[in-house]
């Protein structure tokens, strides 16, 4: 699959697919039970992570989604499922 059939295919995610996704991945990053972590946590404080493990899991998901996501549409982002709907918006 070439990368213009991959983007159209990442394209294709719904928010609650592009959600778990972020989930799974934040489990597997911080090694906690995916099962632990839901949509409306803050992530800072489930997680319990600071500002530059947060910042590791952010450019671990533009690379995930194949996105960039500017620092002035993350600002004061802390919960999996607003963190979710930026990067939606950028699919």
């Amino acid at each position: 699959m070439g990368p213009e059939a991959a983007r159209e295919f990442i394209g294709m995610r719904t928010l609650d697919q592009t959600t778990e996704e972020i989930l799974t991945l934040a489990a597997q990053q911080f090694k906690v039970a995916r099962a632990t972590l839901s949509p409306t946590d803050d992530f800072f404080k489930t997680l319990q992570i600071d500002s530059l493990q947060a910042l590791d899991l952010l450019t671990r998901l533009e690379h995930h989604f194949h996105v960039e996501l500017p620092d002035y549409e993350l600002q004061g982002v802390t919960d999996f499922q607003t963190l979710a709907r930026r990067i939606q918006s950028r699919l």
